[in-house]
């Protein structure tokens, strides 16, 4: 191991002085690079927005398990399960409460400007509210007052009028369903991709909001509350058994996961991301093979002389593959500040949640280098017409 340290660190470069000698060539194909790691990067970072933003709620929650309907398709289409069944689910061993959770997109008018958008509101028991955000219990008791909501201050969109009365103390008064409500608290969770924000409220004032709901009687979901020590999957094992097959069960990672599967497969969404990623690859792919191959043919003379000097095949193909080792290395580094730049800007224009990540970094590294590598291996099919016949 000593010796073969030595023997490379006394090794000339030849990679890095062949790459260096042409520096427009050079700028190109670490231009071209940044560019696919960017393209890798951003459809990574919507990838990973669209799974965060649309189970931001699904991990606030703080119920052990979910009862949904078997036609639900993600959490705005839950379709409806009858209440029996929550009664039913509260006599399994290990339940120790169950209750509902209303969810409905609904048409509303932004306040202060009248402007006609989508929201997602949701309904549940104040006493036992389902979700773990910071500053949303201390509205418990207030939303149990007709007509009274809060509303998410991270919503997409211009609702500074609403947020700025709230914080003055007042409320913020709308309609929801040609329903007048007002707004008489904030808290923070964001936006999706399947709404720009959120409302919530006591299941009363849900209902009486939807007062035309098609299933008057049913619940979008239940929640269900274990007693303490006892394991989500044994219960879940057990309601599955004792309820009818007109309910699905889920326990809490479960639930996550079926929100994720939805956008990741039943969406077009989630597809065009997953390609957009593999075009960015195969864009740096081309690019650096169009580099590697230029270079090589440039020097097929030189690389012809190394032959007549002795030198074997495989330190020829090393200086290839050392050229693309440097560019994957150089051509990352902007790429990923770029990226990060875009992150950011997308961040405060969308309040979805793109952030750079640790592994998404080393991951986006990792395929650069693979992608150069393959590069490398293609172009130097051509070093195998260095010979040294041709320098006669």
């Amino acid at each position: 191991m000593l010796r073969f340290l030595k023997n490379l660190t006394r090794r000339t470069p030849l990679g890095f002085l062949q790459l260096s000698h042409d520096k427009t060539r050079l700028l190109i194909a670490i231009s071209g690079i940044a560019f696919a790691d960017l393209l890798i990067f951003m459809q990574l970072g919507f990838q990973a927005a669209l799974y965060n933003s649309n189970t931001r709620l699904h991990n606030a929650l703080d119920a052990d398990i979910v009862l949904i309907s078997p036609q639900a398709k993600n959490l705005i289409d839950l379709r409806t399960i009858t209440r029996r069944r929550l009664y039913q689910a509260m006599d399994v061993p290990g339940v120790a409460d169950a209750q509902p959770l209303y969810v409905n997109i609904a048409d509303w008018k932004i306040p202060g400007s009248g402007r006609a958008t989508k929201i997602l509101v949701l309904g549940f028991n104040p006493d036992r509210p389902p979700f773990k955000i910071t500053g949303l219990d201390r509205y418990n008791s207030l939303i149990k007052l007709p007509d009274t909501v809060v509303f998410d201050q991270a919503a997409r969109g211009n609702y500074g009028y609403a947020i700025d009365r709230v914080l003055a103390g007042e409320t913020a008064k709308t309609e929801v369903e040609n329903h007048k409500i007002q707004i008489a608290g904030l808290y923070e969770i964001g936006a999706s991709f399947a709404a720009d924000g959120t409302i919530m409220t006591s299941d009363r004032n849900f209902l009486r909001i939807f007062s035309n709901r098609r299933d008057a009687g049913g619940v979008n979901a239940g929640l269900v509350y274990l007693e303490p020590g006892a394991d989500p999957q044994t219960v879940a094992n057990l309601l599955k058994s004792r309820l009818p097959e007109d309910v699905q069960v889920l326990t809490h990672e479960e639930f996550i996961a079926f929100e994720k599967e939805y956008w990741s497969t039943n969406t077009a969404i989630g597809f065009v991301f997953r390609v957009g990623a593999v075009m960015g690859f195969l864009v740096g792919l081309i690019i650096v093979y169009q580099v590697l191959s230029t270079d090589v043919a440039d020097h097929l003379g030189e690389y012809a002389t190394f032959k007549a000097m002795g030198y074997q095949q495989t330190y020829l193909l090393g200086i290839v593959f050392e050229e693309a080792i440097i560019l994957a290395v150089v051509g990352f580094f902007p790429g990923l500040a770029v990226s990060m730049g875009l992150y950011r800007l997308t961040r405060q224009a969308t309040n979805l949640p793109m952030y750079m990540t640790l592994s998404r970094a080393l991951l986006v590294l990792i395929l650069t280098i693979v992608m150069c590598n393959l590069s490398g291996a293609i172009a130097t099919r051509r070093l195998q017409a260095a010979d040294p016949a041709d320098l006669f």
